[in-house]
């Protein structure tokens, strides 16, 4: 099922927290096939509404889009084509449209980028939830597990 534009703005918000969590002041970019309005499909005017929803309820989270990810995270892309945007060229937030081609992404970056993936870290539950992907390593597993425990001493702490 394709989400929102509600579900997508709480997705950035919720998104910018962990990023907060690890200690980075976010940047959001709401991915696209499309730079800011170039598109008239519904699937990018939901993104849009999901950036206006996002701009109400959280007016002090640097957020912008839509934008292709080459936009998001060039600045010399960004800064040609784009000066308008204080987000595009250094976003260090992404928020994809959909699941699937979130799910790429993280594959790609992973396998062909080298990155250390960590995740999916699962938020906005009442309680810490992650879960293991099939075929993850020792080291996927203590990390989400660090995670995880982290989650759970700091949501205590919060309560106390």
């Amino acid at each position: 099922q394709e989400p929102s534009a509600e579900t997508l703005a709480q997705i950035a918000i919720n998104t910018a927290e962990v990023a907060e969590y690890f200690g980075d002041a976010p940047v959001v970019a709401m991915l696209s096939h499309s730079d800011f309005g170039e598109s008239r499909l519904s699937k990018v005017s939901k993104i849009r509404d999901a950036v206006e929803i996002v701009r109400a309820l959280r007016p002090d989270l640097p957020l912008d889009g839509e934008m292709q990810a080459d936009t998001a995270v060039n600045p010399v892309k960004a800064k040609e084509n784009f000066p308008f945007s204080s987000v595009a060229g250094r976003a260090n937030v992404l928020v994809f449209p959909d699941l699937t081609s979130g799910n790429i992404a993280y594959k790609l970056l992973r396998e062909l980028g080298g990155a250390t993936a960590l995740g999916p870290i699962v938020v906005g539950l009442g309680a810490p939830v992650n879960v293991l992907a099939m075929g993850a390593t020792v080291s996927d597993i203590v990390n989400m597990a660090a995670i995880t425990v982290n989650q759970v001493q700091t949501q205590q702490g919060s309560a106390s």
